[in-house]
């Protein structure tokens, strides 16, 4: 029974990610004036007409873990009033509506977690949430909790600045002035000349914490999305540049995701975070990854169609629409074949997982 519960969390879960997604999508075309046909929950075959309002069908489909939205003219530029016959600046709004609302969500879940563990960080310092056991860290004599105040001359106000003055610095000495239990001291620490996947000095670095606060919440969730956003951005960035293995980077389908929230619903019972935080976090950190994948200047892809609407914003000349079509008609099949691939992989060679 708890099995299906999870299944059932699950799903809900995912689903409301992707329709908050198509209701971006949904908003700004109701914004800008161009006529929606179809809002769709879920992938058809159609299941159910739930009503009709304002010229759209609001449907119901059998497949639930997708959704659509279906813009009058979405793929036919003659037609009038559509979205393809749109100026180039409202199809860029409509196609970055969609990821835009995943981002919004995640800061809004983020000040969620906020509240429910009665907390938020310190952005005033930066303070060391672990060090690897035989790390450069360890063996300088850094322990969890210190406070990192200088490095050399520099001071440490984020944690930014303390990770691009590591990695400046391979394989060199640094000083490094920090606090412990109210003293401050100061130890050298020198960085790995190759890091690899282990980290320059092997610590997990984050703020400090501080009471939650309404107010004071509502920048904070959007500054932490930006964090997510950003280190998101730079393991992708690692994985190319072959500072991450391959196989630390995989993609997961549905399955892949579904064992990864198993894991965090059992292991709600040992943490002394509140249950819902971490629920929230791990809806969060699918909400931003969904965003950002859909924001790739990949054809099909909200991205891609950005990327072809900018040289009519910019030089005033539309590539041809049929051009368009066969690339994103191409792209489209490419990725539901790599979906099915990653979804595939999730069974043969399913993800290592911490046992909770």
């Amino acid at each position: 029974m708890e099995t299906v519960q999870t299944v059932i969390e699950f799903v809900v879960a995912i689903a409301s990610l992707i329709i908050v997604h198509e209701v971006g999508h949904f908003l700004a075309c109701r914004l800008l004036d161009i006529p929606v046909e179809e809002f769709g929950i879920g992938i058809p075959p159609r299941a159910i007409t739930l009503f009709e309002a304002k010229g759209t069908k609001f449907s119901l489909n059998w497949l639930p873990l997708g959704g659509f939205v279906r813009a009058k003219g979405e793929t036919d530029p003659d037609v009038p009033d559509g979205l393809m016959a749109a100026p180039a600046w409202k199809r860029i709004l409509v196609f970055l509506a969609g990821p835009a609302m995943n981002l919004l969500t995640a800061a809004i879940l983020f000040m969620a977690i906020f509240a429910s563990v009665g907390s938020m960080p310190d952005r005033s310092y930066v303070q060391l949430l672990d060090v690897v056991e035989g790390s450069p860290a360890a063996a300088a004599g850094f322990q969890v909790n210190d406070t990192i105040l200088q490095v050399g001359d520099e001071d440490i106000n984020t944690t930014g600045e303390l990770k691009r003055i590591i990695y400046r610095s391979l394989g060199m000495p640094l000083e490094v002035t920090y606090e412990r239990d109210g003293s401050s001291a100061t130890t050298t620490v020198t960085p790995l000349a190759n890091p690899g996947d282990k980290g320059a000095v092997g610590i997990v670095m984050g703020y400090g914490e501080k009471p939650f606060n309404l107010l004071a919440a509502i920048p904070e969730g959007f500054l932490s999305t930006y964090d997510f956003c950003s280190d998101l951005v730079t393991m992708i960035g690692d994985l190319f540049s072959g500072k991450i293995p391959a196989e630390e980077g995989r993609l997961v389908g549905f399955k892949g995701m579904f064992d990864m929230y198993s894991v965090v619903r059992e292991s709600d019972a040992e943490s002394s975070v509140p249950a819902i935080a971490n629920v929230f976090y791990f809806v969060t950190s699918i909400s931003i990854s969904l965003g950002l994948f859909n924001l790739l200047p990949v054809p099909a892809l909200d991205g891609g169609r950005i990327v072809f609407a900018l040289p009519e914003l910019i030089l005033r000349r539309r590539i041809p629409q049929k051009f368009e079509l066969v690339v994103n008609g191409v792209s489209l099949i490419l990725l539901i074949i790599l979906m099915l691939v990653i979804n595939l992989q999730d069974f043969i060679n399913p993800i290592e997982l911490p046992t909770p």
